[in-house]
């Protein structure tokens, strides 16, 4: 007999009860979708999924494990479940790495990704069609591949101290890029009927 397959998620304590969610119905939300089985160890901090028979696809413990970190990131159950859809992914931006361990660099850069009144953030969102999370050390985004990473591309932007209007305009110019490519995916698919 073959070991299933494994998941390990970290999560930090104070997010194990999001993940859980009220009576563990976003728990069991998550596992029926994937058909996965979540086991919680919350003195470690580690969420275990694993099939909950043999012919689950991996595919599915791996969105279920990216579900349970977009949660452990700070997004809402409601929100990270969009992760279930065929075509989105997690993308995490460590501000670390971009702007180093200071305290000072890095609430000055969160102010820049979020800008005043959560404008920036939103803006972003909004012409992405993403969800962005800021957080502690990180950015996380959900949403298609190619939106997604035009998002994360708007968020390093931003951290690196280009001005708002300039990320904008890239952005713009990213999108209208993307929309072209799908237009032409589509016309090429209707097409060839």
């Amino acid at each position: 007999m073959q070991a299933r397959p494994r998941i390990y998620v970290k999560v930090p304590p104070e997010r194990i009860g999001a993940v859980i969610g009220p009576q563990g119905k976003v728990k069991l939300e998550i596992m029926r979708a994937t058909g996965t089985v979540m086991t919680v160890d919350s003195e470690n901090g580690v969420i275990i999924i694993e099939p909950e028979a043999d012919n689950v696809p991996p595919v599915n413990l791996m969105k279920a494990a990216d579900i349970v970190k977009a949660i452990a990131l700070g997004f809402p159950p409601e929100k990270a479940m969009r992760l279930l859809g065929e075509d989105q992914v997690l993308v995490v931006v460590d501000l670390k790495q971009i702007v180093g361990d200071s305290p000072n660099h890095l609430k000055r850069i969160k102010g820049r990704i979020i800008g005043e009144g959560g404008r920036a953030r939103r803006t972003i969102e909004e012409m992405t069609g993403t969800y962005i999370h800021v957080g502690e050390y990180h950015v996380a985004i959900i949403g298609d591949y190619e939106r997604a990473m035009a998002a994360k591309q708007a968020v390093e932007m931003l951290a690196e101290g280009r001005m708002h209007s300039t990320v904008y305009r890239h952005l713009e110019r990213l999108l209208r890029e993307i929309r072209r490519r799908e237009s032409l995916k589509m016309w090429v698919r209707d097409e060839f009927k």
